[in-house]
């Protein structure tokens, strides 16, 4: 045999088992890629038994668990619950339960209203509410953020809203019963730690080597309520540089807030101010504890303003208790939806206030509505004509010298109407 041929007979077997190998190598990988895929596929939750275990566990006539135990993991009434439930389902076709293509009908409002809340509530990432209410992980965060959103646009406007001249006239009747005549809440900060920000924006987010956070700065009353939220600062800023970019006197600049008028210590005012922390300045619309207290009219004055600007540090606690999402750090990397979240948290909170707050409030103001008592603050209802007089400026709310005496006459009547307890 010829050199030749022998070359040609080794070229043909070479080819022969390399087209074998590479016909192997490629069905095996095919192979592969399609079993991949079909176990990926699809999985078949029986969201139908989901559906009825969670109506069966908290919803039915003769429900597994109690009210109270519902209660404890929704964090609110069962009613409230199904008013929010009812009101997202008649007006966002996300919660409306539809049948797809093979008729099957898909996740119901009750499955996809309760995996938002409890990922509100416990702070859980989004697979763990997979196991009882069958529905997997990138459609419980389209829950979690469209319940968020549903909730801001129906009921943001009544539940986070500007005071109404009768919520105005409530929380000066409790505040003059409080000894703070003119007083309508108190204002502090919480910063919410982002554990994803963007490593471009940490510079901005975090104080040296601490953590990345946010910022809410809050107003609340003694029920609870939360007046005012403007959230989005970044955590470098203190109190005082958030309140220069906060809107919180926006209202009573432009005119919208109701005017209100009030006698303390038998001198008039005419703005309402704010019970805070000493990091804020020495305003008219602000009024400080005494940090150094040297006679007991002041002792007891501090006593007593420490007490009642606890408020929003309650009010803090409570929505952080509530909803454990905003006491954890937050993982989303989108801030316009960790915006979403805390506003639609801070709705829920007093939806709840509102549903509950007869239960728990400590002060009587019937007196006032049915007036055996002389109302030493009100809301004004005739607004005057000149245009000059109607709205105050940025030096009226700054005037240190009116903080001063308000200061000064909130001691005595303080002294005057506690003093003969202590």
């Amino acid at each position: 045999m010829s050199s030749s041929s022998s070359d040609e007979v080794f070229e043909e077997r070479f080819d022969e088992v390399f087209e074998e190998i590479f016909e192997d190598t490629f069905t095996n990988i095919v192979e592969a890629q399609t079993s991949h895929q079909r176990s990926r596929a699809y999985i078949e939750r029986n969201r139908e038994g989901g559906q009825d275990r969670l109506w069966n566990d908290y919803f039915s006539e003769d429900a597994t668990f109690s009210s109270q135990i519902f209660r404890r993991r929704f964090r609110m009434n069962k009613d409230l619950f199904l008013r929010i439930v009812y009101g997202l389902s008649e007006n966002f076709p996300f919660f409306q339960q539809r049948r797809d293509a093979t008729g099957r009908l898909g996740l119901s409002a009750l499955q996809k209203c309760t995996a938002a809340i409890r990922m509100l509530a416990y702070g859980s990432a989004a697979d763990t509410v997979d196991e009882y209410l069958r529905l997997g992980e990138t459609t419980a965060l389209s829950c979690l953020h469209n319940f968020t959103d549903g909730i801001i646009q129906l009921f943001g406007g009544d539940y986070l809203r500007r005071p109404t001249p009768e919520d105005l006239q409530r929380l000066l009747d409790i505040g003059e019963k409080r000894g703070f005549p003119g007083m309508v809440g108190s204002i502090d900060c919480m910063h919410w730690e982002w554990k994803n920000c963007p490593t471009a924006w940490k510079g901005q987010y975090a104080r040296g080597s601490g953590k990345p956070t946010i910022v809410l700065e809050a107003v609340a009353s003694q029920d609870l309520w939360i007046w005012h939220a403007f959230f989005g600062p970044p955590g470098t800023l203190n109190d005082i540089n958030v309140l220069d970019r906060s809107p919180v006197f926006d209202d009573i600049l432009e005119g919208r807030a109701p005017r209100v008028r009030y006698m303390v210590n038998g001198h008039r005012y005419k703005l309402a101010y704010y019970l805070t922390d000493g990091i804020y300045p020495n305003w008219s619309t602000f009024i400080q504890s005494i940090k150094l207290p040297q006679s007991p009219k002041q002792e007891l004055f501090a006593k007593a303003q420490e007490a009642a600007r606890k408020d929003v540090e309650r009010a803090f606690g409570v929505l952080q208790a509530r909803f454990a999402i905003i006491k954890n750090p937050v993982r989303t990397l989108n801030k316009e939806k960790i915006g979403n979240i805390m506003r639609a948290c801070i709705i829920l909170h007093n939806m709840i206030v509102e549903n509950e707050r007869d239960g728990y409030m400590r002060y009587d103001i019937s007196e006032f509505e049915e007036g055996d008592v002389t109302r030493t603050s009100q809301v004004e209802t005739n607004r005057p004509t000149n245009l000059n007089n109607m709205f105050p400026n940025r030096n009226d709310l700054r005037d240190e010298h009116i903080h001063e005496r308000l200061k000064n006459d909130l001691i005595e009547n303080i002294w005057n109407k506690f003093g003969d307890e202590d």
